[in-house]
């Protein structure tokens, strides 16, 4: 609506008005903001389930995602971990079946203090054939000396990202209750 009044050189409550008058269903401003930001619809298209190995790919991505996502952000599908074949795994089951271009997915990359920052993204870089502009900043944590943590891994933990609250609804609709 506040583009509207921009483009037309009204105030907003002359445009509520109107569709008032005229009965013209408004969007939230989640739906709004998510149209302008997909003017040409959503970023993902969902294949439809035809062969066994696409129903093999949803079975491991949704369980991926179970076990190891982050469920409780609202607004974009994540999941990490240590292992770059369980990331690669998650990131065909994103691309291939949701239709999810590998430009828009980011990644974070969580070390200890002990571990090399510019080699621990160049493992990731290499093993997962992205850019190093879809990293954001390496969040250091300071190495401790007890528990397991003597024994972690040295490549830090990454967490591959999709930024779409639309795709992260689907995703969590379909696994089990």
């Amino acid at each position: 609506m506040m583009d509207i009044a921009l483009g037309l050189g009204c105030s907003v409550h002359k445009v509520t008005y109107w569709m008032d008058r005229h009965q013209i269903k408004r969007r939230s401003i989640s739906e709004a903001v998510y149209q302008k930001h997909n003017p040409n619809g959503d970023p993902f298209t969902i294949k439809p389930i035809t062969t066994k190995a696409d129903a093999e790919l949803l079975g491991l991505g949704l369980g991926l995602y179970w076990g190891e996502g982050t469920k409780a952000n609202k607004h974009s599908v994540r999941l990490g971990n240590t292992d770059p074949e369980l990331i690669k795994a998650f990131m065909r089951f994103l691309i291939e079946l949701f239709g999810v271009s590998k430009d828009r997915l980011r990644f974070g990359l969580q070390i200890f203090s002990d571990t090399d920052p510019d080699e621990a993204l160049e493992f990731w870089l290499r093993k997962l054939n992205v850019e190093a502009s879809q990293f954001g900043k390496i969040v250091v944590t300071i190495s401790g000396s007890i528990g397991t943590y003597r024994h972690k891994n040295m490549r830090g933990v990454v967490t591959v990202y999709f930024h779409n609250k639309k795709l992260r609804d689907i995703i969590v609709g379909m696994l089990p209750r």
